[in-house]
């Protein structure tokens, strides 16, 4: 059915965890926030849980927040004020998508490869991206983004 499922599974985990941002600002600004604009997370996701998986998402792909997300840079202020509901940023799109992405290949894929263990060896950004903003597609891809970071 697969050809090399070890593979198929490696990939499949890195381009789940490929949505990372990660908040710039202390963690408790966003924490007893309740979210605005939710497309793919539910709802009922509490502030501190998306808190939480911005986080992950942010170490998957090697980025900050304003990777996705809108902000301005404020006078006088250290960090920039985001605008996190805002949908103006193509990126946080392209990370919406990715989330679906990954969410149906977990679903109509890992989990019968598995026998239906939604909690085993499912995929991530991270199993594609792999800390790099762009999906590593080659060996020669997986300190790209690296050096890129080096030379800012």
């Amino acid at each position: 059915m697969f050809p090399n499922k070890k593979i198929t599974v490696t990939i499949l985990l890195a381009v789940s965890m490929g949505f990372v941002q990660s908040f710039a600002q202390k963690e408790h600004d966003h924490d007893e926030e309740k979210p605005k604009n939710l497309k793919v997370l539910s709802s009922n996701t509490s502030g501190r849980e998306v808190h939480k998986i911005m986080k992950e998402y942010s170490r998957a792909l090697g980025v900050r927040c304003g990777f996705c997300h809108v902000s301005e840079k404020m006078e006088g202020q250290e960090r920039p004020r985001f605008d996190f509901a805002s949908d103006n940023k193509p990126e946080k799109i392209t990370s919406r998508n990715m989330m679906k992405m990954v969410s149906a290949i977990n679903e109509n894929y890992i989990s019968k490869m598995i026998g239906g263990d939604h909690t085993l060896e499912q995929i991530t950004c991270v199993t594609c991206h792999m800390g790099n903003k762009t999906p590593v597609v080659k060996v020669s891809d997986l300190r790209k983004d690296e050096k890129e970071r080096d030379r800012d």
